[in-house]
């Protein structure tokens, strides 16, 4: 298993890890970069890597700076599963209306 950080290292918000494991690579969170506004959106308009290398994603939990980025990540053409607890799923259409209201 190989456990890569790509966000929330050494700063606070837009936490987002790649786990690869067996053969397989999955984005634990996705969350938005949140600060000043350049840095931020320079942040937020990466991903760690291309979609089409993610074969699921998995959350933590529902607060944006975990899930935040996952608006981004389909609009560029994730298609895969989204994995999290019933609570994250309950609580992820208000947090990730706000989001992609914060993305345009």
């Amino acid at each position: 298993m190989q456990i890569e950080f790509s966000g929330a290292a050494r700063e606070v918000s837009g936490s987002c890890h790649i786990v690869r494991a067996n053969g397989r690579t999955i984005l634990f969170d996705c969350g938005l970069f949140q600060g000043r506004r350049r840095e931020s959106e320079e942040k937020n308009r990466r991903l760690p890597l291309p979609v089409d290398q993610i074969d699921a994603v998995v959350l933590s939990h529902a607060h944006i700076d975990h899930v935040g980025r996952l608006p981004y990540l389909v609009n560029e053409g994730y298609r895969g599963n989204i994995w999290a607890t019933a609570a994250t799923r309950d609580l992820r259409g208000i947090m990730l209306r706000d989001s992609a209201h914060i993305q345009q």
